[in-house]
């Protein structure tokens, strides 16, 4: 019996690369429904190929049979029979799709890492509550996930993060004021969307990442770290009290936890061609200079106060400003003033509801566009 598969996000790069995996396993999956924000074009050519039953556009009604917005999607979740969504949309836009998901008691294969970052308490206590298995499709996360497995929690000493150090890991801290939007977004390893290539290039996607290990595995912040590893060849590992270590490793192509989420707890051909250790040469790990990668060091704060306002407003500043940077409106040592600027000016209280985490996200991309509106 295929899988019944619903993906939010499907135009975007994990969205394709989820489909890819389907293309290959065809016995094996069933796409139900497809969403995007408003790539229409690529959409209907998706809904060509996999003939899902319900397609929607939430970045308004601008295709023919689609289901409409936002509030049409979480509709959509709300009634639609499937086994599991692959949540690859991107940012602070998932936040409301992964509460609903959850709220159906349907498993999710997450690759939105914002909404864990903006929600990951109420997102993950509701998936307790209906007993949806929330799958990490990061290839960070996904290693943790499987060194974890079949693991007793108190045997754990620490979760370590592998970072690649982004497209200027080699460029010298006074030379950072001069680089380019296209060399922000060429990453060295990995084939990602523009978002996530700009946050491996500051490294708040690590930052970011580290919120979410927090909250996915239920780690104290001090047990967490990360680690430049240049290669990406291991994508984390795990440090366990005797001291032995397991981490995950394999070619750096987001196929692989893709899979590995969409088909747990078996696993499929991803189109990825297992790595050879004997041409891999050597392996190198390297602490990040928190003088260089200010975003982190920025998320290391925020981490350490283990709130969710301060995560939200951090998480919103940094979409705001990732964006102005890709429009050329900063620089890229731009983008970590704003950023604190933001979190220094933003004084909210705790969220108790997914209402009150869009608010706070509102109010916080509001003070960052304002910020930069004032120049």
């Amino acid at each position: 019996m295929p899988k019944k598969i619903g993906i939010i996000g499907s135009t975007g790069s994990i969205g394709t690369q989820a489909l890819d995996v389907i293309r290959r396993n065809p016995d094996k999956y069933q796409v139900v429904f497809l969403s995007c924000n408003n790539n229409i074009k690529l959409l209907a050519e998706q809904a060509a190929e996999f003939k899902p039953k319900h397609i929607c556009t939430t970045g308004g009604c601008n295709m023919d049979g689609a289901i409409c917005g936002i509030d049409g999607l979480i509709t959509l979740i709300e009634n639609v029979d499937v086994d599991l969504v692959v949540l690859a949309a991107v940012g602070a836009a998932g936040i409301e799709p992964a509460y609903a998901v959850v709220s159906r008691g349907i498993d999710m294969a997450l690759a939105n890492k914002e909404s864990i970052v903006a929600a990951g308490r109420l997102i993950l206590g509701k998936a307790a509550e209906t007993g949806s298995r929330v799958i990490p499709v990061d290839s960070e996360h996904s290693a943790i996930f499987q060194c974890l497995h079949g693991q007793k929690r108190e045997h754990l000493h620490k979760i370590v993060l592998t970072a690649s150090g982004g497209a200027f890991r080699n460029t010298p801290v006074d030379a950072l004021g001069y680089v380019t939007t296209a060399e922000a977004l060429t990453h060295p390893n990995w084939s990602m969307g523009a978002k996530i290539t700009v946050d491996s290039a500051t490294m708040m996607n690590k930052g970011l990442e580290l919120i979410e290990a927090r909250y996915l595995f239920d780690v104290e912040p001090d047990r967490l770290d990360v680690v430049i590893h240049p290669q990406s060849v291991v994508h984390s590992y795990v440090v366990f009290k005797d001291g032995s270590m397991l981490a995950q490793m394999g070619n750096p192509d987001m196929r692989t936890p893709i899979s590995y989420a969409m088909a747990y707890p078996e696993r499929t051909f991803s189109g990825v061609e297992p790595l050879d250790m004997s041409d891999v040469g050597t392996l190198s790990f390297q602490k990040p200079a928190l003088d260089k990668y200010l975003c982190l060091k920025i998320a290391l704060e925020v981490l350490k106060k283990d709130q969710s306002s301060p995560m939200i407003v951090m998480n919103a500043a940094n979409e705001i400003a990732v964006d102005a940077f890709i429009k050329g409106k900063l620089t890229f040592l731009q983008i970590p003033e704003l950023i604190s600027r933001v979190l220094d000016e933003c004084d909210f209280s705790e969220p108790s509801s997914v209402q009150a985490v869009l608010e706070t996200d509102i109010r916080a991309r509001d003070a960052a566009k304002h910020i930069i509106k004032k120049g």
